[in-house]
């Protein structure tokens, strides 16, 4: 069996658009890309891939899933033999354990080590807000800063108190248990064995990985000593490894695929400033060099990363060179650097919004463009520096797989050096072919083997008369479901919780949609907040199949319905309450509906007059409940 990490870490690197890539010519349209379905005979595109969701799903023959599926469908394999083509794809190491009762206890602790995260992340941010020293000291220090309330709630600073052991020993009173503290290095066992509070007396900066969930900190001492280190970060453990997180990229995910751009920073402050002067597509490499895990991570959702430097020439010269794995990924990168003695943070506080949202827009620069100029600047008139010079960014173009947009950069260096383009384009092509001849020289891995085929999909053929609206209200949970509620009746709690109140007295009859929901329920009462994506890639397959269905869409509606014909269509999202409520009340209506229909069947059989007057009295009462949920939906009741 392939262990749980590789697993969690194949699914994450997987991008559905390039493992579709490889099989079907994709085509933009809207905020799909599409083609023709691989799995039938078409000549008119129904197949749909949505990178934001990471699925691909044909209106045609209905097949759809995640890389991992479509790996499985297209190829015929099992489950472990798509994950082994994928981890193939993106060179990922494959470790393969049994599932042993050993390995039953490391999943429960891996939650548990995200359970005593979030608690610690809940008593750094009250001893901020609710103690005196806190106060005093950390929200003081956030407030000097020039922080707003909201962006310090929203990242959810805090502060960890001044003593030995004031969250240790808060914690073990509530029953966590001391190794998970150690585990997590939020606390440290000294030589006479007492464990101690590892960010005693730092304003601390919770880490959250991709989706959301705590997973470490950083500390910021507030003390001048020199002898006590700046800034402490959790250690390495089994939820947190340092070089495939990327600071603040669960608040900037969404704002980095709409804006086509990621700007990176480098520190905690950093992200928060630039966050607070509008510009919410921003992440720093949390405390380390920037890897080709965070690279990845950040080309999941675009291919253009800015970076934004302090004045400090000495260190951007010094992180040049580690740049080229972007341009090998495949990324565009585009450089800014502040006026000296600045850095992001320093700056837009300086300036303000509007004016650092100004100075980024007109200075940033192609990052081998910028890399030339500066590099002959410091070669002069050396002719061997600048032989130098004219190596190291011919090694850089050659790190681009686009032959394209590499010879648009060979003429532009060109020009800037001074030197005939041929000249670039053979030493490029020396590089390129020494580069080659190194990959051919590495044996290919294996392909998987042959004879691993496909358990087919045994679905469930039962249907029941009130599918299609208990369906609508699968999708709006899954759609929906983690949104938080701003309704004027109700604030601060979200819409799943919302939306199961509300159906505590519907018993819902199609067999998927019912165990999505109560799966749902269970996990609430958990306190967990399931998204989309864990009913996406459910193990059973049937309800993996009804969740990708009810959130796909062939259609996008067209902005020239107002461009150009003044028309305007609402959209669901614009009255979200009405939205969830219509769902919920047209479902209720139905099952209304069968109820008056087994009364009035009851009483044209009961021939009892006794009975009959009880039946009619229910049947009255059940007629009322009707006309109120009509009413709430705008039907006339015929009288």
């Amino acid at each position: 069996m392939i262990a749980k990490e590789t697993v969690d870490k194949i699914l994450e690197t997987a991008q559905i658009e390039e493992v579709v890539g490889d099989f079907v010519q994709l085509k933009k349209r809207g905020t799909s890309l599409i083609g023709n379905c691989p799995f039938h005979n078409e000549k008119t595109p129904s197949f749909h891939v949505s990178v934001s969701k990471g699925i691909y799903k044909c209106f045609g023959c209905g097949k759809g899933g995640d890389s991992v599926r479509f790996v499985m469908d297209h190829e015929k394999y099992s489950y472990p033999e798509a994950l082994k083509y994928l981890a193939n794809k993106y060179r990922i190491e494959i470790e393969e354990t049994e599932q042993s009762p050993e390995q039953l206890i490391a999943d429960s602790r891996r939650e548990s080590l995200f359970i005593v995260s979030a608690w610690a992340g809940k008593f750094f941010q009250q001893a901020m807000w609710e103690t005196e020293e806190g106060k005093s000291i950390g929200l003081s220090y956030f407030k000097e800063r020039g922080f707003r309330d909201d962006i310090i709630k929203k990242f959810e600073l805090g502060y960890s108190p001044d003593g030995w052991a004031a969250m240790t020993d808060k914690a073990i009173a509530e029953g966590h248990k001391e190794e998970f503290l150690e585990a997590t290095g939020l606390a440290i066992r000294n030589d006479k064995g007492k464990l101690y509070d590892r960010f005693r007396g730092r304003v601390m900066f919770p880490i959250n990985n991709f989706t959301g969930r705590l997973i470490g900190f950083g500390g910021r001492t507030l003390k001048t000593d020199k002898n006590v280190p700046k800034y402490v970060n959790s250690p390495e453990s089994d939820i947190y490894h340092k070089s495939n997180v990327l600071y603040g990229l669960f608040h900037a995910k969404k704002a980095i695929r709409d804006e086509d751009n990621c700007y990176l920073v480098e520190g905690y402050a950093d992200v928060l400033s630039v966050h607070q002067a509008g510009i919410e597509n921003v992440v720093a490499s949390s405390g380390t060099s920037l890897t080709i895990e965070q690279i990845r991570l950040i080309g999941r959702f675009t291919k253009n990363i800015t970076i934004l430097y302090d004045g400090d020439a000495a260190g951007i010269k010094a992180s040049l060179r580690g740049l080229d794995m972007i341009l090998e990924e495949g990324l565009n990168v585009k450089v800014v650097l502040f006026p000296d003695g600045h850095d992001p943070d320093s700056y837009a506080m300086l300036v303000g919004s509007s004016a650092f949202k100004t100075y980024i827009e007109q200075k940033r620069q192609d990052f081998i463009l910028y890399k030339t100029t500066m590099l002959l600047k410091d070669a002069g008139t050396d002719p061997i520096k600048r032989s130098g010079v004219i190596r190291e960014v011919v090694e850089s173009i050659a790190k681009i797989p686009d032959s394209i947009k590499a010879s648009v950069f060979v003429r532009e260096c060109s020009s800037l050096m001074q030197i005939e383009e041929r000249v670039l384009i053979s030493e490029l092509n020396k590089m390129r072919l020494a580069k080659q001849k190194k990959e051919s020289s590495t044996p290919a891995p294996l392909p998987p083997p042959d004879g691993f085929y496909e358990t087919p999909l045994e679905g469930d053929a039962s249907s029941s008369p009130d599918e299609a609206q208990e369906k609508e209200i699968i999708r709006l949970l899954l759609t929906y479901g983690h949104q938080l509620v701003n309704w004027d009746e109700i604030t601060d709690t979200y819409i799943a919780p919302y939306m199961l109140t509300n159906l505590s007295d519907v018993e819902f009859d199609h067999p998927q949609s019912k165990q999505i929901l109560e799966e749902y329920k269970t996990r609430m009462e958990k306190g967990e907040l399931p998204t989309e994506q864990d009913f996406i890639k459910h193990p059973d397959a049937t309800i993996s199949e009804l969740a990708i269905s009810l959130i796909s869409s062939p259609y996008v509606l067209s902005d020239n319905w107002y461009a150009k014909r003044k028309i305007y269509v609402k959209n669901e999202t614009e009255n979200l309450r009405a939205t969830i409520l219509g769902g919920i009340f047209h479902l209720k209506k139905r099952k209304v509906d069968h109820i008056l229909k087994n009364i009035r069947t009851e009483i044209q059989t009961e021939t009892d007059a006794d009975n009959q007057a009880i039946l009619m009295q229910r049947y009255l009462r059940v007629k009322e409940v009707e006309k109120g949920i009509s009413s709430f939906l705008g039907s006339v009741i015929v009288k």
